[in-house]
């Protein structure tokens, strides 16, 4: 049983209201007339007549839950349909820290051919299920899953860098893009991280995300983005110096952007292989494409799905009791329980 309109149930408050001024003990009569006190009549014991004194008041507020119950609009699945499709559940985990401006994925940088790659991939998507985390410093849930690529690509192209403060929360956006995959069934969840550099800020660890990432079964696959030499930076760009840290410098246009280091790029291994994924070098948009073409072969997961085509709708069995109580209230106060004034 489900409702259609669950708000109506906020006019139960109302209901209650009802209950609280019109209950007999608590109402005060309109007109009094003075008499001598009766103590002597105590232990006179109350009439019938006067000890359902409530009755009506508790009927009304009966039929108006059942009113209430009614514009909820209760309902049944009426004719269901069993989908059974083979799919897959795919979050994408985007770098967008400023070394993504770097200009060696030609014609354009990183993010931009990251951007035109993904784009063509959810384009092709049948039967899957696909997500959006981009990341800096914090990540942000840019889409979550649906099987709308329109909507999905169209969220793609208003990515840029700067939407976020800068730096690399590799584990935080893992955990995220985990967080919308945790209640699907096991081994249908994917997670495609794209990145050009090491983790340096946020929690969890990579490394703990993506022990997380095995024990609910999602797959993580890397894909590290780095420069070829004698690769181009813009101006006035954020680079890499050394350890973990981020450094502004004034750059010479030609001068060679910041790459991928041996420790970097084993911390990336480690994360895919820790999740049962698998780690892939880019070096140019070609060598991207190849590498998204080649998880698009992962094997895909049965999703079994059922769609409601009917509902079997229950609010005009309530109308006609809510209708018997309000004839049965009308009749208490106009006959036995009539009071005067």
């Amino acid at each position: 049983m489900r409702f259609a309109e669950p708000r109506a149930f906020a006019l139960l408050v109302l209901v209650a209201a009802y209950l609280w001024v019109a209950w007999p003990r608590r109402r005060r009569p309109r007109a009094a007339l003075g008499l001598p006190a009766l103590a002597l009549l105590d232990h006179i014991p109350r009439s019938p007549r006067e000890r359902a004194l409530w009755w009506p008041v508790a009927v009304r507020a009966a039929a108006l839950c059942a009113l209430v119950i009614a514009l909820a609009r209760p309902r049944s699945p009426g004719e269901v349909r069993d989908i059974s499709t083979k799919g897959r559940n795919i979050v994408i985990a985007l770098d967008i820290s400023s070394s993504m401006k770097a200009l060696d994925f030609a014609p354009d940088n990183r993010i931009t051919a990251a951007k035109r790659v993904l784009t063509h991939f959810i384009d092709e998507r049948r039967g899957d299920f696909m997500g959006l985390v981009i990341f800096a410093s914090r990540p942000f849930t840019q889409a979550p899953l649906t099987d709308d690529h329109g909507v999905l690509t169209e969220l793609l192209g208003r990515v840029d860098i700067g939407l976020l403060p800068d730096g690399t929360a590799i584990g935080t956006a893992l955990a995220m893009a985990e967080n919308h995959l945790k209640d699907l069934p096991p081994k249908s969840g994917v997670i495609v991280l794209i990145t050009d550099g090491g983790n340096n800020t946020g929690a969890p660890d990579p490394l703990v995300a993506a022990q997380i990432a095995r024990a609910i079964g999602v797959r993580i696959y890397v894909i590290g983005m780095s420069a070829r030499p004698g690769a181009r930076l813009p101006t006035d760009a954020w680079v890499r110096g050394m350890g973990q840290q981020y450094q502004r410098r004034e750059l010479a246009y030609g001068e060679e952007p910041a790459v991928l280091s041996a420790r970097d790029e084993q911390l990336l291994r480690s994360v895919a292989a820790t999740s049962g994924g698998t780690y892939y070098r880019a070096t140019d948009e070609h060598a991207l494409a190849d590498i998204v073409q080649q998880i698009d072969h992962v094997e895909k997961s049965t999703l079994d799905e059922r769609e409601v085509l009917t509902w079997n709708e229950h609010a005009a069995w309530l109308l006609v009791p809510a209708l018997l109580l309000l004839s049965v209230e009308l009749a208490l106060r106009t006959t036995w329980l009539r009071t005067v004034p």
